[in-house]
């Protein structure tokens, strides 16, 4: 099973998402948050990098990201790694909340890595409001 790693600046965000994630799934997706820096906001290498390993699946590890710097934090991670591992993990380019939301659904199903991807990247288009309401 595709499992997940949830980075945000803060350590309450990453791990209120994990929340409503396993709420969604029953807990039944592994899924790790991996949010703060040092007690306060920020992100952290070591920190990702033992998420990352502690959720490790064969199938594959998606990880969803809050900012920028984020992304950079995540990829200097990912470089570290050897060639075999780094193939099995995706970054999404996804809304953090609505993405965890529905990549986690989505991987209680068994799907593969890239689908997993592609059901957090949509999110993005999903709207909360009918267009013309305000």
């Amino acid at each position: 099973m595709v499992s997940l790693v949830i980075i945000s600046h803060s350590a309450k965000i990453a791990e209120g998402v994990k929340e409503m994630a396993d709420q969604m799934t029953g807990g039944a997706v592994p899924i790790v948050s991996c949010g703060g820096f040092e007690g306060g906001l920020g992100t952290d290498e070591e920190r990702i990098r033992a998420g990352i390993q502690a959720v490790y699946s064969p199938d594959g590890v998606l990880i969803l990201l809050d900012l920028g710097s984020a992304v950079l934090t995540a990829e200097s991670v990912l470089e570290t790694l050897s060639d075999s591992e780094r193939e099995k993990i995706a970054i999404a380019d996804a809304p953090l909340l609505e993405g965890a939301l529905f990549s986690s659904v989505e991987a209680s199903i068994g799907s593969p890595l890239s689908k997993v991807k592609e059901v957090a990247e949509q999110a993005a288009f999903f709207r909360k409001l009918e267009t013309g309401n305000s």
